[in-house]
C-alpha cells in the first residue's frame, strides 16, 4: 500500500530549504542588478564633465616625469634588479586610483545630500549595500583611464611593461578593486564627516599616510619597524605589490598575486557592509 503525501508537510520540511534557496538568489540578482544601476547612473556623470579625466592625470604625471626622474638620478633608494623608474610606476598607478577614489566619494556623497539625491535613494527599495557598491563600482570605471595615463608615460620613459592581455587584464582588475576599496572608504568618512569643508580636510589629512605608508615609492624593507607594522594593514601595500608584479615585464610581487587580491577583496567586502550600515546616516 503506498501512503499518500500529506497535504500540509510540517515545519522545517523538505520544501522550506528550497524556498530560502529561492529567497537568497533573488536577493543576490537584486543586489547586483541594483548595484550595476547605480554604478551606471554614476558613470553617466562623466558626459556631462569629461575634462575631469584629464585633469586627475596631470598629478600622476608629474610623479613619474619630474619626482621618478629625480629619484632614478639619486640611486638611493634599493629596489633589487628594478630601476627605479619601473618600480616607481606600480606605486604612482595605485596613487592615482588612490586619490582620485578618496577626493570622488566622500564628497559626491555629501553634494548629493545637499542636492536630496540621497534622501530619494533611501527612499527606494534599493539594498543599501548596492548603493555603496554601485559607487565604488563607478569609481573603479573612472580610474581605468589612469591605467592608459600611466602606461603612455610610463612607455615613453622606457618602463618594461608587460603587454600580454592576461596581465592588463589583471591590472585593470587590481584598478577597480583599490578603487572600490578608497571610495568606500572615503564613503564612511563622508556618512560621518557630513559637511564639504570637514570632508576635504579629513581626504587631505589620510591620502598622504595611506600612500607614503605604502610601498609605492619605496620597498617595506628599507622602512622601520613601526611603518612596516602600518603598511602591513595598509591595502594600498597590497594593491602596489600586486601591480608589480603584474604590469611589468621583470616585476614580481612579494605577497603573490593570490594573496594581495584575496586581501583586497576582503577589504571591499567589509567596507561595503560597514557603508551599507552607516549610508543612511548622511542623511540626518
Amino acid at each position: 500500500m503506498i501512503q499518500q503525501e500529506p497535504d500540509v508537510l510540517p515545519s522545517g520540511w523538505v520544501k522550506a530549504p528550497t524556498a530560502r534557496r529561492g529567497n537568497i538568489i533573488s536577493a543576490i540578482k537584486e543586489l547586483v542588478t541594483k548595484t550595476f544601476v547605480i554604478a551606471e547612473l554614476e558613470v553617466r556623470k562623466l558626459r556631462h564633465d569629461p575634462t575631469d579625466l584629464v585633469v586627475r592625470s596631470v598629478q600622476p604625471s608629474l610623479w613619474l616625469l619630474i619626482f621618478g626622474q629625480v629619484f632614478a638620478r639619486l640611486r638611493e633608494i634599493p629596489t633589487g634588479s628594478l630601476p627605479y623608474l619601473d618600480f616607481m610606476a606600480a606605486g604612482i598607478l595605485a596613487q592615482s586610483v588612490l586619490y582620485i577614489a578618496i577626493f570622488t566619494g566622500g564628497m559626491t556623497l555629501i553634494w548629493e545630500r545637499d542636492l536630496g539625491i540621497v534622501h530619494k535613494f533611501l527612499a527606494s527599495p534599493t539594498p543599501r549595500v548596492a548603493m555603496v557598491l554601485g559607487k565604488a563600482l563607478a569609481c573603479g570605471v573612472r580610474c581605468l583611464s589612469q591605467v592608459l595615463v600611466i602606461y603612455a608615460i610610463a612607455t615613453f620613459l622606457g618602463v618594461k611593461l608587460n603587454f600580454h592581455p592576461i596581465a592588463i587584464f589583471q591590472v585593470l582588475l587590481l584598478v577597480m578593486l583599490g578603487a572600490g576599496c578608497f571610495c568606500i572608504f572615503s564613503l564612511i568618512i563622508g556618512c560621518l564627516a557630513k559637511t564639504r569643508e570637514r570632508m576635504t580636510g579629513i581626504g587631505q589629512m589620510l591620502t598622504m599616510p595611506l600612500f607614503f605608508a605604502s610601498n609605492a615609492i619605496y620597498p617595506v624593507a628599507i622602512m622601520p619597524g613601526w611603518l612596516k607594522f602600518i603598511s602591513h594593514l595598509n591595502p594600498l601595500t597590497y594593491q602596489v605589490d600586486a601591480l608589480r608584479g603584474t604590469m611589468l615585464l621583470n616585476g614580481s610581487s612579494v605577497y603573490g598575486f593570490g594573496f594581495d587580491l584575496m586581501i583586497l577583496a576582503f577589504t571591499l567586502t567589509v567596507l561595503a557592509i560597514i557603508g551599507g550600515r552607516l549610508y543612511p546616516r548622511v542623511a540626518m
